[in-house]
């Protein structure tokens, strides 16, 4: 993949795409099978009782912190991160729950909200000198050392019904806009060329995407989670560079960085 194309797509990958890029270079299923029916046509499956939002100060405690998802370094998502919500512009209304899931802006009614970025710590190499690797172990060096994935973690509270409200919102726009959609985010253009469901579980519901971003003719795949539990909502959205750059690496769902968040909302 050309280097314009994997700028292009990690500037509308949200900020820990872009986080990956400066530490490189210098179906949907719900928990334990609930809501079946739900999946159709994107109904949540709502708590017995309307659900108390957690304060900030309880939201941040239910937030990852560094040491909860080993081999990652988390950090807390700053100023230059945040992408405001009037700055994304799809060209179907549909599938703006997505454009602003993917840009880390929580579904409307937010009354509190974190952000995080998890990203993968290199993995350990042997001490050879490139002089004294063969050119297959060079190449798998290399290959290994942008295989990492950065996670952006969005958790927000919500009060009474909104939360699966925003669940239910998202999950509908991921089938509606299956077909693809184009976003600009930062005033930066994005074809998403298709959105597939995949397999998860966590929270009292729960689901997941592959997101197909394309440039030229390359294709990126992105990775977008979504859990809920009582009244929070947490999303995810993942990037790796050494996918977005044809490198034929297996990029799945960071169901660590899923598992690890879904047991501090226990």
């Amino acid at each position: 993949m050309r280097a314009t194309a994997v700028r292009r797509t990690a500037l509308a990958a949200s900020a820990a795409a872009l986080a990956l890029l400066a530490t490189a270079c210098s179906g949907s299923s719900d928990a334990d099978g609930k809501d079946e029916k739900g999946a159709a046509n994107g109904s949540s499956s709502a708590p017995k009782t309307p659900a108390k939002a957690l304060t900030a100060a309880e939201l941040e405690k239910a937030t990852l912190a560094q040491g909860d998802v080993k081999g990652t370094k988390i950090t807390k998502a700053g100023p230059a991160d945040e992408v405001p919500a009037d700055g994304i512009k799809v060209d179907k209304e549909a599938c703006l729950p997505i454009a602003h899931a993917m840009s880390g802006v929580p579904q409307e009614g937010a009354v509190a909200t974190t952000k995080r970025k998890v990203i993968d710590e290199p993995k350990k190499t042997d001490e050879k000198s490139l002089e004294d690797l063969g050119e297959g172990e060079a190449e798998d060096l290399f290959k290994d050392a942008f295989d990492l994935t950065s996670t952006a973690v969005v958790l927000s509270s919500y009060e009474g019904a909104a939360g699966p409200d925003a669940f239910a919102t998202l999950k509908k726009a991921a089938a509606d806009c299956a077909g693809g959609f184009t976003a600009t985010i930062d005033k930066t253009p994005t074809k998403i060329a298709s959105i597939t469901e995949e397999k998860v579980t966590g929270g009292d519901e729960a689901a997941a995407w592959t997101v197909t971003s394309e440039d030229d003719g390359d294709t990126v795949p992105l990775k977008l989670a979504v859990l809920r539990k009582e009244g929070t909502v947490a999303t995810f959205f993942a990037f790796n560079l050494a996918a977005a750059g044809g490198e034929g690496v297996k990029f799945e769902l960071p169901t660590a960085v899923v598992a690890a968040q879904d047991k501090k909302l226990a």
